[in-house]
């Protein structure tokens, strides 16, 4: 299986903070992940919580608490550093998220995973 980079979108288009989603590859298992950015600074994880293995949303591009300072998982309430990835309160603690490799280019946000998915 190789990597393969996509192109998320335009940085302007996030909000600061904020998220969006991504897929790489299609059909029924694509690689999901989503993007954070926190002013110019942009990271990207697998959306998978490290507490159960399940997608960390419930509704498209909501990854942050209320007050948008961390990524929270919204079944359990799992909380994530934004910049690490790592667990910070609740059942995951002393795990992290699987972070992937992203990057900002002519102002457009670009992530890179797996070509085949999962």
């Amino acid at each position: 299986m190789s990597d393969i980079e996509v192109a998320v979108g335009p940085l302007a288009e996030l909000d600061d903070p904020g998220c969006r989603e991504f897929a790489i590859g299609e059909g029924d298992w694509p690689f999901r992940g989503f993007v954070v950015r926190q002013g110019d600074a942009v990271y990207a994880y697998q959306n998978v919580c490290a507490h159960v293995g399940h997608p960390l949303n419930w509704s498209a591009h909501k990854f942050l608490t209320k007050d948008k300072s961390a990524i929270i998982c919204a079944s359990h309430g799992a909380t994530y550093d934004i910049k690490k990835g790592n667990c910070i309160a609740g059942p995951a603690r002393g795990r992290s998220l699987q972070a992937v490799a992203v990057a900002v280019r002519d102002g457009v946000v670009y992530v890179t995973g797996p070509e085949g998915g999962q």
